[in-house]
């Protein structure tokens, strides 16, 4: 899978965002989109994943053949803090309901995935009682559990302690390997392992 962006720019009301953003991401690598708060890291990715068109500027997903935007969520998977759970679920029902629509990343099921978690003594709470982070760490496990060629993530270790990250460290080590993982981020330490970084400073 390979995401191409010629001469893309964002804009909200007549403020761009970015412009001129030529890229492109490859099969298998791992990017940083870096840059400060309010840059437009959270754009981009929204971009990337399909939930907001360009401005200006194509953007085309190719695996082989071309991937229409409409078809790309089944290839995508993607965390964010802002991302919302539904709240009245359990953690079982909400495991359940999100590989209705993606499949398993292989040796996975949805037992390991609370394993994973570390919170099956939780799993039959409604998601509005777990803490800030119980929900980041939900979040960052259904997207990296999910058998997706492209893992998308955006501040990744928001609202996760110092167990939290070294946790986040271990599900990138393990669940990363030969998909596009792209970061965004304005912390080392959730990107360090990238090999390669869009400023988006560069495009404004």
């Amino acid at each position: 899978m390979t995401i191409s962006l010629a001469n893309v720019g964002r804009r909200f009301n007549q403020e761009w965002i970015f412009r001129n953003v030529d890229y492109e991401f490859l099969p298998e690598e791992k990017y940083a989109v870096l840059g400060p708060n309010g840059s437009g890291k959270s754009t981009l990715l929204s971009v990337l994943h399909g939930n907001l068109s360009p401005s200006e500027g194509v953007l085309r997903y190719h695996s082989g053949a071309e991937i229409q935007v409409e078809e790309i969520y089944k290839s995508i998977s993607f965390a964010a803090p802002y991302l919302d759970l539904i709240e009245e679920f359990t953690l079982q029902e909400t495991i359940r309901f999100h590989f209705k629509f993606k499949a398993f990343y292989e040796g996975m099921d949805a037992e390991s995935v609370l394993d994973l978690l570390g919170l099956a003594k939780s799993q039959d709470k409604a998601l509005k009682y777990f803490s800030s982070g119980m929900k980041q760490r939900t979040k960052l496990a259904l997207a990296c559990c999910a058998a997706t060629p492209i893992l998308l993530l955006d501040e990744p270790t928001s609202n996760l302690d110092k167990q939290g990250m070294a946790w986040y460290l271990q599900l990138i080590e393990r669940f990363s390997a030969k998909r596009m993982l792209i970061i965004g981020s304005n912390q080392e330490s959730e990107y360090s392992f990238c090999n390669h970084f869009v400023h988006l400073t560069d495009y404004k």
